[in-house]
């Protein structure tokens, strides 16, 4: 999995490509932590990102609940396939997709 991470203001635009599984959700989660102390917003764009699994959801969970007490956090440009994931799984009841 690629991380492409972007910074204007207080907002982080993290863009994920490939697969987001439990080999590749320990390197999102090292890099999430150094930005959720500084951002006020982070926004994943998933337009890349092939697949998604319960590791990958576990980690955006993490986030969504720290960036809820400091600012928020927001996913856009989900595909088809990660977009049933997060209908199926019910987090697109719980996170913010655009």
């Amino acid at each position: 999995m690629k991380i492409i991470k972007m910074q204007n203001a207080a907002a982080v635009t993290v863009a994920l490509e490939g697969r987001l599984d439990s080999m590749t959700a320990p390197a999102l989660e090292t890099e999430l932590k150094a930005l959720t102390d500084g951002a006020l917003e982070i926004v994943f764009d998933m337009e890349k990102l092939e697949y998604i699994s319960s590791a990958g959801l576990r980690v955006l969970l993490s986030a969504h609940k720290v960036m809820a007490k400091t600012g928020g956090m927001k996913i856009i440009h989900s595909n088809e396939t990660v977009m049933d994931i997060f209908e199926i799984t019910g987090f697109s009841d719980i996170l913010n997709i655009e």
